[in-house]
């Protein structure tokens, strides 16, 4: 059953703006030291960050529910399998949002797809509860 639904578009311009101004302050912040190693690693650094940045942000927005509050961006990591394939994995308040919708036996999914065409990056996702 799908349980929330998120989308988010992010301009790649203000993540570059965010990296050029505040530097690891901004990276230490809003994203897991995984996370940091594989956009530093690529040249396309800002759209790597911004795609990421758009799937915490969706994420949020597929898991939000009734009087439920803030997570922390360290609570939403986007990693990537062998593959390639972007995955998310929860931690945190994050992750005990999603226990507590579930019932006993159920478990979940979070698909999460990932494009990007200079200057926008977009994050879809999708919460299953199976």
């Amino acid at each position: 059953m799908i349980a929330g639904i998120g989308t988010d578009l992010c301009d790649i311009r203000r993540i570059e703006s965010l990296l050029e101004k505040f530097g690891d302050r901004f990276t230490h912040k809003t994203f897991t030291k995984n996370e940091r190693k594989r956009a530093d690693s690529v040249a396309t650094r800002g759209s790597s960050y911004a795609k990421r940045f758009a799937a915490k942000e969706a994420v949020a927005k597929a898991l939000a529910g009734p009087n439920t509050g803030a997570l922390s961006w360290q609570d939403v990591e986007v990693v990537n399998a062998p593959s390639g394939l972007p995955q998310i994995i929860l931690h945190g308040k994050a992750l005990k949002r999603v226990e507590s919708r579930l019932e006993r036996s159920q478990t979940y999914n979070i698909h999460l797809s990932l494009t990007d065409d200079y200057p926008y990056a977009q994050a879809y996702v999708i919460f299953e509860i199976l």
